[in-house]
């Protein structure tokens, strides 16, 4: 299968401990950024509530939703506190020529 990149933004677009909103096509994405530059992309809204994760907070690798606080671990999409219990999406990101991109080409790994 070939993998289809979007370009996201531009590395330095992320602050460290923090997430992106990326709205693409009839979906929305999470995109994370670690505390040692490393860059990770999620289903945007929560599996519990539908709410959107980049209005949550970003400690580690860990992203909390705002609404009831469910947690996942940004670096593999799994459900870490409740009421969240259904993993995320997880999509593969790449950063070249100090652009971030997402591979959409599937539905999720997570």
């Amino acid at each position: 299968m070939t993998m289809a990149w979007v370009d996201v933004c531009a590395a330095e677009g992320i602050d460290a401990e923090d997430v992106l909103r990326f709205d693409y096509e009839d979906r929305t994405y999470a995109l994370y950024r670690t505390e040692d530059n490393r860059y990770f992309a999620t289903d945007g809204l929560c599996t519990h509530a539908r709410v959107h994760l980049a209005d949550g907070f970003v400690s580690g690798t860990t992203i909390e939703c705002p609404k009831h606080n469910g947690r996942f671990d940004v670096t593999n999409g799994k459900a870490k506190g409740a009421p969240a219990t259904v993993d995320l999406g997880c999509y593969p990101v790449e950063v070249r020529d100090g652009r971030v991109r997402i591979s959409l080409s599937s539905e999720g790994t997570g």
